[in-house]
């Protein structure tokens, strides 16, 4: 055989091995990308900012926990007929607009889609984390509405939109899977308060109905005792922070980039604390009076955790220093006495409000699992 005829030949078993290792990555690529799909979603799992195995079922599939679309309200008197003073709630106020949401309804359905003051609002709470957070559901423009996916991520609930089937993470508002990858929802300023609290503040306050459209055991707690600082957190693999007992409660504050934590072994004691965080002037209250959710069988006869609320300490151009005294809060410079929502109650400044900022209460495991880097106060 001729030296060209074997170089004819070199050449053909070359691109014949290409072609092979081609064919075989095509495979390989088609073989992966239908591992990735998630079955029974049409979610675009192309785009996505974690890897899909780091999602993992948490009990009830794809709405097995209902969210709530069409929710009714009452009155602040026919809720106290099965809403207990001590039972917590989640208070937000938009444009004047007061509405409570109670944790003993929102157990059971995780997600509550709102419109409050022509806002549309989505109100969360995963009680595997603690995390009571709400956010505006617009994002550039257009509306979403959000329903539980089943899922969890760092034991966190995992939600999706229902117009483009896109996962979305609780604790953050992140989209994490599918079109919506790159949008983050707003959250809004709120705070888990007693009911009593919420009625006090806000005489014409809505407060969520009972009648959800659902049967559900309202006023149980399906997961007694998982409030308790020893147990271990449910589905959680990932690090625990070694300064913080992973269910210990943190009060978490977003400024700018800046995160820190204040633990309730400390806020609690303190009731006050004066704060900066990236040159805003802070300060975190805790008042005694609500029950947590999680701890006995009936929500209602739980031990109290306390209300907390984060605020600007600076009103009309002057900044102050708050102290607690006798179950009050008050500040150094007028005296005026101050109530858990920020609003001066007595003294020369009655009446004016402190501007809220957002804040969350949570496990310690939890918000330091998304946000490792947050500093704690200590």
């Amino acid at each position: 055989m001729s030296i060209a005829k074997y170089r004819k030949l070199d050449l053909f078993l070359l691109l014949l091995a290409l072609g092979t290792i081609m064919v075989l990555a095509d495979k390989g690529q088609a073989r992966t990308h239908r591992e990735s799909k998630l079955p029974g979603w049409k979610t675009n799992t192309v785009k996505r900012t974690i890897e899909l195995h780091e999602l993992e079922q948490g009990g009830p599939g794809k709405d097995g926990i209902p969210a709530i679309d069409r929710p009714a309200f009452t009155d602040p008197r026919s809720a106290q007929r099965w809403l207990r003073p001590k039972e917590p709630v989640i208070s937000l106020v938009i444009n004047n607009h007061s509405r409570a949401y109670p944790l003993q309804i929102l157990i059971w359905h995780e997600i509550i889609n709102d419109t409050v003051a022509g806002v549309p609002v989505a109100v969360t709470f995963c009680p595997l984390c603690y995390s009571a957070n709400v956010f505006d559901r617009r994002v550039q423009g257009r509306s979403y509405s959000f329903g539980v996916s089943g899922m969890l991520r760092h034991s966190d609930m995992v939600m999706y939109d229902r117009q483009t089937e896109s996962l979305w993470q609780q604790i953050s508002g992140e989209a994490i899977v599918g079109d919506m990858v790159g949008s983050q929802l707003k959250r809004l300023p709120a705070q888990i308060i007693s009911f009593e609290q919420f009625r006090s503040a806000y005489k014409k306050g809505l407060v969520l109905s009972r009648d959800t459209g659902f049967r559900r055991n309202y006023g149980r707690n399906p997961y007694a005792g998982y409030d308790d600082i020893s147990k271990t957190p449910f589905m959680y693999r990932g690090e625990t922070d070694s300064k913080l007992m992973p269910m210990e409660k943190v009060v978490t504050v977003s400024v700018a980039n800046s995160d820190k934590a204040y633990p309730y072994s400390i806020t609690r004691e303190l009731h006050v604390i004066n704060d900066e965080i990236t040159k805003v002037p802070v300060v975190v209250f805790h008042a005694d009076g609500t029950v947590s959710t999680l701890d006995r069988n009936r929500i209602g006869a739980s031990r109290k955790v306390g209300s907390t609320g984060v605020f600007d300490r600076r009103i009309d151009g002057q900044q102050l220093v708050f102290h607690y005294k006798d179950g009050s809060f008050y500040d150094e410079q007028t005296k005026s006495v101050w109530d858990i929502i920020g609003r001066a109650v007595q003294g020369p400044l009655r009446g004016k409000e402190l501007t809220r900022i957002v804040h969350g209460d949570y496990f310690a495991f939890a918000w330091l699992a998304f946000k490792p880097e947050t500093e704690i106060f200590r």
